[in-house]
């Protein structure tokens, strides 16, 4: 599962709105320009862009409340909570782009490598079962 927390930047602001929580309020993007910043970057629009780009029979999504949400997410291979399972403190800045990316009508997400070792997870298993078949057949 891919973690919001994770993407480039938005550690460095959930530890801002933790020690200033002005961060986290909806129009605190006017007065912190790293909030967009950190959203182009990271999903190729900002929060003012995803609204302009919703199409004309989005479902809502981002409107629902926020713990339908994190289950929501979670569904969609994503979690946008911290190590406590609250959702993150910048949760309201990102929700609309990471849906829009998640399911493809806008935005992008960041390329994510594969983890080492982890296409060979069962293939890893089948080579140890067929050398302990190999050794009971004997």
């Amino acid at each position: 599962m891919r973690r919001l927390i994770d993407l480039p930047g938005v550690a460095d602001l959930e530890t801002k709105a933790l020690m200033k929580p002005r961060y986290a309020e909806p129009e605190a993007r006017e007065e912190f320009p790293e909030i967009d910043a950190c959203s182009t970057a990271v999903f190729g629009i900002t929060a003012d862009q995803a609204a302009d780009l919703k199409p004309a029979d989005w479902d809502g999504v981002d409107r629902l409340p926020v713990r339908d949400q994190i289950e929501a997410f979670e569904a969609a291979g994503w979690d946008v909570t911290d190590a406590k399972r609250r959702p993150l403190r910048m949760f309201g800045h990102f929700n609309l782009q990471l849906w829009l990316a998640v399911r493809g009508v806008a935005g992008q997400l960041p390329f994510e490598p594969e983890k080492p070792g982890a296409a060979d997870l069962w293939g890893g298993s089948l080579a140890a079962d067929a050398a302990k078949f190999r050794r009971d057949r004997r």
